[in-house]
């Protein structure tokens, strides 16, 4: 079932009959209405027609508030006032490309939706800038409010957050309290979060600031950081580059994932492949590493409890550590049998 009832390309035309020839090519070749559906720059149009850019911009204002005055834009109400009962329901304020590919996956039909969302006076453009995609609005109050909000959204995150979507979307509700309880829904609020260039969310779901590594990935090391992160608990390099190419649609060598794995401070490698992330306190370095770095903090142990207290630090079996333990080179017995690191 269309999402609107009126025939885009016939509302179109019949707004630009009220144009000269040449404004009409104008208008078609700039928002891409004619039979060539690429969109002309102001500099293109000019060098065909041989006339400034300046001249091309003037031609297409004098265009649209031409077809505004005509009795065509009045007959075409009935087109308008579904585009903005559209864009409401949507939240009343939507990314542009949103809008475009709700309505159509066709090309040539979002030109001339474009178009119509020019022409019409509900509707409200604001161009894209350092923290807000284009989009549309039909409630200047709701957009100031939504753009606001999600301006606090991102103010209140921190470099390397990473929060689910439901706690996004409870962060920005707490915001929008004061909005009319028919806007305050998931799916207006992702249509909302969608608007920001400030915060997205990654592969796995997880938001945060866009500019953060947790959120664009780049390389191996990041989408093998979310990965783990994911799982919450240490998980085998191989499993780790199966569900990297998986999710992330890329290419990941099981040998490079795990070189890349070992260079990284980010990631420990707890046992046989078995890597952890740094973050959640497991020692860095070898067995042996982890047998020292224990007994500098907690004094002379006994074989059982350096082995309890490596078992939580390494996925290893206990003789590992009792042979590690039997090298006189990095540790030796006290008077009470307990192990202390050789000076």
């Amino acid at each position: 079932m269309p999402i609107i009832k009126f025939k885009p390309k016939q509302a179109s035309k019949k707004l630009l009959s009220a144009l000269s020839d040449r404004s009409k090519e104008v208008m078609e070749s700039r928002y891409g209405l004619g039979k060539n559906d690429e969109r002309m720059t102001l500099e293109a149009i000019g060098q065909y027609y041989g006339i400034t850019r300046e001249r091309v911009r003037q031609i297409e204002n004098h265009s649209i508030a031409a077809i505004r005055k005509s009795k065509y834009y009045t007959e075409e109400n009935s087109a308008f006032d579904e585009l903005e009962s559209l864009i409401r329901s949507l939240g009343g304020i939507i990314v542009e490309q949103d809008l475009l590919d709700h309505i159509s996956k066709d090309t040539t039909i979002q030109n001339h939706i474009n178009f119509l969302l020019v022409i019409g006076h509900p509707f409200k453009k604001i161009k894209e800038d350092e923290d807000f995609k284009h989009r549309w609005y039909v409630n200047e109050e709701l957009s100031e409010k939504v753009h606001g909000s999600l301006k606090k959204v991102y103010e209140n995150l921190k470099d390397e957050d990473l929060i689910s979507e439901t706690e996004m979307i409870k962060a920005f509700m707490e915001h929008i309290k004061d909005l009319a309880e028919n806007l305050k829904n998931e799916e207006m609020v992702r249509r909302w979060l969608s608007i920001s260039k400030r915060v997205g969310k990654n592969p796995l779901g997880e938001w945060g600031k866009t500019a953060s590594p947790n959120i664009s990935a780049k390389g191996m090391r990041d989408y093998a950081f979310l990965v783990i992160r994911k799982h919450g608990s240490p998980i085998h390099f191989k499993e780790v580059a199966r569900i990297i190419s998986e999710v992330f649609k890329k290419k990941a060598h099981i040998a490079t994932c795990h070189n890349e794995l070992i260079k990284d401070p980010r990631f420990v490698l707890v046992g046989r492949g078995l890597y952890a992330l740094s973050e959640w306190g497991y020692m860095s370095g070898v067995v042996k590493d982890v047998i020292r770095k224990i007994l500098e903090k907690h004094g002379p142990l006994s074989k059982e409890e350096i082995i309890d207290k490596v078992m939580k630090e390494r996925y290893v079996k206990e003789n590992t550590i009792t042979v590690n333990l039997q090298n006189p080179k990095y540790f030796k017995k006290n008077k009470e049998g307990k192990y202390t690191v050789a000076k």
